[in-house]
């Protein structure tokens, strides 16, 4: 075989009868063959051990399985999207989807991958599945970084759909966690929606509290003064009592025409005089019990109602009772029914992600890619081996004092040295 550095090319002539040499590139592809072809044997050593080498390492790097969930995008009508716009608007009016990617402002579905994407979420998933056993990482925040490499959350622009990618080395996990990122989002949103309808029932409720407490004790006095001074409703009592005092006045006034008239007639000592001076005498009793004329102050004279002089003075005190006990009878009634109500709310506000694709267990493993990795590997240490040859012989056909060749050596040397 000949020596690649010595090759000699032979001088034909052409059409023209010039004895010509041929091109320079097709002497230098014929140098470069040659020079391969006198090492085949080293460079096909070389291939098979980075064929070798590279299949032990593409079969030592952990297999890496995926697992994806897709959301849909978050409804304008549901109160979650509703929350979700105001947190993003707080800044400024939302001016439509194409004028928020424009100037930058954050849509619901954003703030979706935002709150995926938190140092909160992130902990409650490495507490969940204790990935700081997993990594091998003894600090949160490294269990994070590892977490935040393998884990990728991303909005599609134009149809708004979320998709979570998680990858791990066991496909079951994968899964595990992809679903754990829905669940704790379905949680923290449902914690921020319902707040404001939470607080306004524990408000309510707490006023209830406080209304019918006031309620049970204006009734309570209420009760305990008409007990007392055996007053119901004053101004039916009045009414009642007027009309029975004008009829005992009328039936007085028969009575004592009629005593008049026997007196006239029988004399002081008839019976029937004496009979109807003693009815005369009971119905001013009555009239005078009723009307309250010659009472004490200290009470009724043991009657079972109040007079007529002592219930407008009770009025006072009796519808003054009763209107603080209606008023907080109304305004129970109200808050019962505002009660009620933001129970409903509260209850429908609870929002709940639409998941579009459930995770499931991946079959197959998304990394590492083998027969890639040993090709790739092979050929590019098999092309390193044939560059080594070409330089190589490059630098033996330079004379020794060659600076070129000086520069090259020191510079090989030093690399060597420093690493």
């Amino acid at each position: 075989m000949r020596d690649s550095s010595t090759i000699e090319f032979e001088r034909r002539p052409n059409d023209s009868g010039i004895v010509t040499n041929p091109p320079q590139s097709a002497e230098a592809a014929l140098k470069a063959i040659d020079l391969v072809i006198e090492h085949k044997r080293q460079l096909l050593l070389l291939t098979v051990g980075a064929l070798v080498v590279f299949t032990i390492i593409a079969f030592l790097i952990p297999k890496r399985y995926e697992a994806v969930a897709r959301l849909m995008p978050p409804d304008q009508s549901n109160s979650a999207a509703a929350m979700l716009g105001a947190l993003t608007a707080k800044g400024g009016d939302v001016i439509g989807a194409a004028a928020g990617d424009a100037l930058g402002l954050r849509t619901p579905g954003a703030t979706i991958v935002g709150v995926l994407n938190s140092r909160t979420v992130q902990d409650d998933l490495i507490n969940q599945f204790d990935l700081r056993k997993v990594y091998y990482e003894k600090r949160y925040e490294d269990a994070r970084k590892v977490l935040q490499q393998r884990t990728d959350i991303a909005e599609d622009k134009k149809s708004g759909i979320i998709t979570i990618s998680v990858q791990d080395r066991d496909p079951q996990r994968s899964a595990l966690l992809a679903r754990a990122y829905i669940d704790d989002l379905n949680a923290r949103i449902a914690k921020l929606t319902t707040s404001a309808a939470r607080r306004e029932r524990e408000f309510l409720e707490a006023r209830l509290l406080t209304i019918k407490q006031q309620l049970d004790e204006s009734t309570l006095q209420l009760s305990k003064f008409s007990s007392r001074n055996m007053t119901f409703d004053p101004q039916i009592q009045g009414k009642a009592m007027i009309e029975a005092a004008s009829t005992l006045q009328g039936q007085l006034i028969a009575a004592e025409t009629e005593l008049s008239g026997l007196e006239q007639v029988y004399g002081p000592e008839n019976s029937r005089v004496k009979s109807a001076s003693a009815r005369v005498g009971e119905l001013r009793s009555k009239l005078r019990n009723m009307s309250g004329v010659g009472e004490t102050k200290s009470g009724n004279g043991g009657q079972l109602y109040p007079s007529l002089e002592q219930l407008p003075l009770l009025g006072n005190t009796y519808y003054d009772l009763a209107r603080q006990a209606k008023i907080s009878e109304t305004v129970y009634e109200i808050l019962t029914k505002q009660w009620e109500l933001a129970k409903v709310q509260e209850a429908k506000e609870i929002p709940s992600i639409r998941v579009l694709d459930e995770p499931i267990v991946p079959e197959r493993k998304i990394w590492p890619p083998r027969l890639i990795i040993i090709i790739l590997g092979t050929l590019m240490t098999l092309m390193f081996g044939i560059a080594y040859l070409f330089g190589k012989a490059s630098l033996d056909q330079l004379a020794p004092d060659d600076p070129r060749q000086i520069v090259v050596y020191r510079l090989f040397a030093g690399f060597v040295r420093h690493g």
